[in-house]
């Protein structure tokens, strides 16, 4: 459903930022998802008002989905729908200017129970999305994920370079290693082909944006206090990591694919949003919630969820901001964003 708040946020991304893509083609995968539709969105919704001309290409397994997704977005602009299942097939593109592959599997229980299949998924889709890029000379962002740094020292800044522990024989070690491979093959591309592409390790993302079914730790803790119930911690919480504002994120992607050097991967997180999940579910609390919600620790040793191990992640974001970059939404912000977003969708 089209949101005005949203759709307000988004227009206050400095319109700079667009002008690489006027009249260029942009492929987008993971279109349905929390990143995929909020570039897509973005990027309609700056054709409708700057008249860039450019053509959005989504790539999909459900196109059904993205009709509900971009509902109110994409009459805005030149949006073009391709189906395909990356885990079996390459896309019917014949040429873009930009790529944003950010399809990916991203609940736990399913990296658990299918680890086999997410690694592969992960390593056949980021493969197909290449060679297009190397057939059509496309500059290309692969979208990661904080869990490649896996477990580091207590209190180390981590830059891109700083990449720790992680466990190979625990099944949800999928995700965070595929990611890893997903990365190196794209540096190898680079290397070898001249592809210009590059990789975007993204801190948690959350604020208005985000989807229905979005189920996320950010988004229980959200619901639980607005309905002004306990949020119920199923870990410790413990773990300690960094977040970014969807906003901020979308401005962050869009510099790197216009400016991002290729072989290279880029931390986009809020160096002032971090703390641990506690920390964040007592935020969401105190700022979403009423006299009845508070912070309860109930432990699910089995962990059939298939929760993360903890960690205690500080990212850098030096060198995305040496291209420009700069987050404006802190983490109470982001909370406020997303409770009125979710009011309004409701």
């Amino acid at each position: 459903m089209r949101s005005e708040l949203l759709d307000g946020l988004l227009a206050g991304i400095d319109e700079s930022l667009y002008e690489p893509f006027r009249n260029k083609t942009i492929a987008v995968t993971g279109a349905t998802g929390l990143i995929g539709s909020l570039v897509c969105k973005a990027l309609l919704l700056a054709d409708d008002r700057m008249g860039l001309g450019c053509v959005v290409v989504a790539v999909v397994r459900d196109d059904a989905k993205l009709s509900s997704v971009l509902q109110g977005y994409s009459e805005l602009g030149k949006l073009e729908v391709v189906k395909c299942d990356l885990a079996e097939d390459e896309p019917s593109i014949d040429a873009a200017d930009f790529i944003l592959h950010a399809a990916a599997v991203t609940k736990s229980k399913v990296m658990v129970q299918c680890p086999a299949d997410v690694a592969l998924m992960s390593l056949r889709g980021t493969e197909a999305m290449l060679e297009i890029a190397r057939r059509s000379g496309a500059r290309m962002v692969y979208v990661s994920s904080m869990e490649v740094y896996g477990t580091l020292p207590d209190g180390e800044v981590a830059d891109e370079s700083a990449l720790g522990w992680i466990d190979l024989t625990a099944p949800r070690s999928c995700y965070p290693e595929s990611k890893r491979m997903c990365e190196c093959l794209c540096s190898a591309y680079a290397a070898q082909y001249g592809v210009q592409v590059l990789s975007a390790r993204l801190a948690q993302t959350f604020g208005a944006g985000v989807l229905p079914g979005e189920n996320r730790a950010f988004a229980q803790f959200a619901r639980s206090a607005m309905r002004d119930e306990s949020i119920v911690l199923r870990t410790h919480g413990l773990s300690e990591g960094n977040y970014v504002n969807t906003i901020d994120c979308v401005a962050g992607l869009l510099t790197l694919l216009a400016r991002g050097e290729a072989g290279l991967s880029y931390n986009i997180a809020n160096e002032e949003s971090h703390g641990t999940i506690r920390f964040v579910a007592e935020l969401a609390s105190d700022i979403l919630g009423g006299d009845k919600c508070n912070v309860v620790i109930d432990v699910d040793e089995s962990n059939s969820a298939g929760y993360a191990p903890d960690v205690h992640l500080h990212l850098s974001s030096a060198r995305l901001r040496g291209l420009g970059w700069e987050p404006k939404i802190g983490l109470a912000d982001s909370f406020a964003e997303l409770g009125a977003y979710l009011r309004e969708q409701d």
